[in-house]
């Protein structure tokens, strides 16, 4: 429970560099203020794909896509400064959803936000937002 022993000890918010996620990030902040929760804001880096890293031999590309992944984290730390809110940044290499799931897990928390996908295929075929929702462990809001 928070400070007040009302609301979630803490509050899981996933984010990458997309308009939703960032809206998430706002949204679950505002919620961690009135319920005097902990704020974990989780940034999944992905790893370069084994086709990039195989073709890739001058090692470029790779180096190309930890550079825009620095720029996203550099970004997204410098908007969380913004809050007046004690804030935990977790960045963990991985897919999105696991390293959500498994920073849910370790700090108890009480509910998971994240952002709407804003690609269609997502949408389609499946996203983190709807696979935490299937996996029933956490109360998931989903931001648009």
């Amino acid at each position: 429970m928070g400070s007040q022993g009302w609301g979630p000890a803490a509050i899981v918010v996933g984010v990458d560099e997309s308009r939703s996620s960032l809206r998430a990030a706002a949204y679950a902040a505002g919620l961690a203020r009135r319920q005097r929760a902990r704020l974990v804001v989780v940034y999944a880096r992905s790893q370069p794909n084994g086709l990039l890293a195989t073709m890739d031999t001058s090692g470029t590309g790779v180096a190309q896509v930890v550079d825009a992944q620095d720029q996203v984290e550099t970004a997204l730390r410098a908007a969380l400064d913004a809050y007046d809110l004690e804030v935990d940044f977790v960045v963990r290499a991985g897919n999105p959803y696991t390293v959500i799931s498994e920073v849910a897990h370790e700090v108890q928390a009480g509910t998971v936000v994240v952002g709407r996908p804003e690609c269609l295929a997502h949408r389609i075929v499946g996203s983190v937002a709807r696979q935490l929702e299937r996996s029933g462990r956490w109360p998931v809001t989903i931001v648009p």
